[in-house]
């Protein structure tokens, strides 16, 4: 049974990832508004139902595979260890993902990460929803620094410098792949970047939110 579902499970996502493929690649080659989603279900070779069962809205086409990554930093907040501050979580986190060369963070080879963006700059509908989901994570996590330290203005100052932080140092990776440059040098280069852009708001909020021992989320 569990084998049986764990197949199930397998397939289903690979229902999903080809409908989603089919449509970036549609309204790349097209452009957004000019495609339908029975064009897309017919590339995908699946219903029309199909594509809506999986991706509720044309919009979430674009979007459902990536919209976590709106909730990064307060994601990294959320799961500090006791001693460890906002800006050091969300500092460590984005170096992880330079490690791993996350698309998220600009640095994946392939460029299908880089197709998306770009999709999503050139079509207004989807410039607003990128920026009203940015808001939602600079909010969740202004949100989750209010609820430990209990000063909402505070709380909202630093999570727009940490979101800011990170959005800045992501634009620079897509800035300097679309100039043409190595993407292996921008990689080697980047972890010194972001702890410069790191350190610059950190005198600012130097010991602001560190988790105390036995804090939310603590072991």
């Amino acid at each position: 049974m569990a084998e049986a579902m764990g197949l199930r499970e397998r397939k289903k996502r690979q229902t999903g990832r080809r409908i989603h493929r089919a449509a970036i690649g549609l309204f790349v080659e097209r452009g957004f508004d000019q495609v339908s989603v029975q064009e897309i279900a017919d590339a995908a070779e699946v219903s029309k139902m199909t594509v809506f069962n999986y991706f509720p809205t044309k919009e979430d086409l674009v979007f459902k595979a990536m919209e976590e990554h709106f909730s990064d930093a307060a994601r990294a907040v959320r799961d500090r260890a006791p001693g460890e501050s906002a800006v050091d979580a969300v500092r460590r986190q984005f170096l992880e993902m330079v490690e791993n060369r996350d698309p998220a963070v600009g640095l994946d080879a392939e460029p299908f990460a880089r197709q998306i963006r770009q999709l999503v700059l050139a079509t207004p509908v989807l410039t607003e929803r990128a920026f009203l989901a940015a808001q939602r994570g600079a909010r969740e996590l202004a949100a989750l620094l209010a609820e430990e330290t209990g000063d909402l203005m505070r709380a909202t100052v630093a999570a727009a410098t940490l979101s800011a932080a990170r959005n800045a140092l992501i634009e620079e990776h897509h800035r300097r792949v679309t100039e043409g440059e190595s993407l292996d040098l921008i990689a080697a280069e980047a972890p010194e970047r972001a702890r410069a852009a790191f350190d610059l708001i950190e005198s600012g909020l130097r010991g602001y939110a560190v988790r105390e021992s036995g804090g939310p989320g603590a072991a």
